[in-house]
């Protein structure tokens, strides 16, 4: 059914779940979000994207802030709200009711993202700038962490669904090459 579809989305679902049958669910190597050649690789738009992705919604139900986020090496403002258990990121924008005002540089926040240092030690070296409410800060961390490798057919996560191959399976070449002279 997979090679007949036009949709590519269906075609490839139909594919995915024919390749994961045979194989199971193979895990590769990727790229870690948090590594540091991810955050220096992403912007600061789309790594707080990736943090409202991150958050789990039903340890978040009944919090709500909104933080404002400036880079004066870069330029970039951001405002960072949580409600409605969801995490939003509005670029090139301030809010006037912010709970809490973060000014730190682009190179500085980098390492606070990929956890090389903590915030508290760079407000205290004087590389960043708090105004407001730093607990606000505690209501980030209800997030989640993703398995990438995911059944796309339930059962197939440790390749158990077709431990006995059909024998149409077992050899394929030897039947393809069978029809032929049929």
């Amino acid at each position: 059914m997979g090679y007949q579809f036009e949709s590519p989305s269906l075609r490839n679902s139909f594919l995915s779940g024919a390749k994961e049958l045979r194989d199971g669910v193979v895990a590769v190597t990727a790229a870690k979000a948090g590594s540091p050649d991810f955050v220096r690789g992403t912007s600061t738009e789309l790594f707080l994207n990736y943090l409202g992705i991150q958050m789990d919604s039903r340890k978040a139900e009944g919090m709500k802030f909104k933080i404002n986020l400036s880079t004066p090496d870069n330029g970039e403002k951001f405002v960072v709200e949580l409600s409605n258990a969801t995490l939003t990121t509005i670029a090139g924008y301030q809010a006037n009711d912010a709970n809490l005002t973060l000014t730190i540089d682009r190179r500085e926040l980098e390492d606070v993202m990929i956890g090389a240092t903590k915030l508290a030690d760079k407000i205290a070296a004087g590389k960043a700038k708090m105004e407001g409410n730093p607990q606000v800060l505690t209501q980030l961390s209800p997030t989640t962490a993703f398995d990438n490798w995911f059944e796309v057919l339930p059962g197939t996560k440790n390749g158990s669904a077709m431990s006995q191959k059909p024998e149409l399976l077992q050899d394929d070449a030897t039947y393809y090459a069978g029809s032929w002279k049929a």
